[in-house]
């Protein structure tokens, strides 16, 4: 049997070299909370930035859909609640935050969370 890699593999007596170790373990700690921002918080804060956008552009006779799946027209708004007409003499009562997506003139496609 051949230890000669096996030695190659070992660390330098007297603890020699170890600050190379260091900083590459810094770098590569570095790189991994670059990627995991790039990735997952900073699509994940433009898609709540699009949303409030979205919610505070709400106005009366817009046709929304819930995030229940409730269709409907707002026949009235306040700072955080919203009066939803869902049919002829029913009105509903909701939180902005319940609004999934508003609902295009015409085209009946959605726009908003997808």
């Amino acid at each position: 049997m051949n230890l000669s890699p096996i030695l190659a593999m070992a660390p330098p007596p007297n603890g020699g070299g170890g600050d190379g170790g260091l900083m590459s373990t810094l770098i590569m700690f570095a790189l991994i909370i670059g990627i995991f921002y790039f990735m997952i918080l900073r699509p994940q804060q433009k898609r709540q930035k699009d949303r409030q956008k979205m919610l505070e552009a709400i106005k009366k006779g817009d046709k929304i859909v819930t995030s229940g799946g409730l269709h409907g027209t707002i026949a009235g708004i306040d700072e955080k609640t919203l009066l939803l007409q869902v049919a002829d003499n029913v009105k509903m009562k909701f939180e902005r935050s319940a609004v999934g997506a508003i609902v295009k003139e015409g085209e009946g496609e959605t726009k908003g969370e997808k």
